[in-house]
């Protein structure tokens, strides 16, 4: 019975992770302005990874719609949240970069909440494989 459930929770998981690609890729894009003056990120820098998220997520979405979500299909999407994680700790370390303190603190909160789904479709990615190969 556990074995059933497993790849529903993965593909939410991926539906949880598609959502909220897609809330941050639209508000990136559409309030690119007001969140740079706010945060003291390059405005172009948050409008290219708005669009950047929108794609995501519907490859996120294609994965979530299918019965069992393709295995190396979960793993890319878990690479690219490891990435973005990467990408949103050393962002500030470049010379660049002079986030505001909102701006530090909204990169290491997404960044935490990124790397958390990534921890989660690890795990049930890892146990509906495991429950898998104990039903073949």
């Amino acid at each position: 019975m556990r074995t059933a459930r497993f790849p529903l929770i993965l593909r939410r998981l991926l539906v949880v992770d598609a959502i909220t690609c897609l809330a941050m890729g639209a508000a990136l894009i559409f309030a690119t302005s007001p969140l740079a003056e706010l945060t003291r990120l390059p405005p172009d820098l948050l409008l290219a990874a708005g669009l950047v998220l929108l794609p995501i997520a519907g490859f996120m979405l294609v994965l979530a719609r299918r019965l069992s979500p393709s295995p190396a299909g979960v793993r890319v999407v878990i690479a690219g949240n490891v990435l973005w994680v990467l990408a949103s700790v050393l962002l500030p370390l470049s010379p660049q970069i002079d986030p505001s303190g909102i701006g530090l603190l909204g990169l290491m909160a997404q960044a935490a909440g990124v790397a958390m789904l990534a921890a989660l479709e690890q795990y049930a990615l890892g146990w509906t494989n495991t429950a898998a190969a104990r039903t073949a």
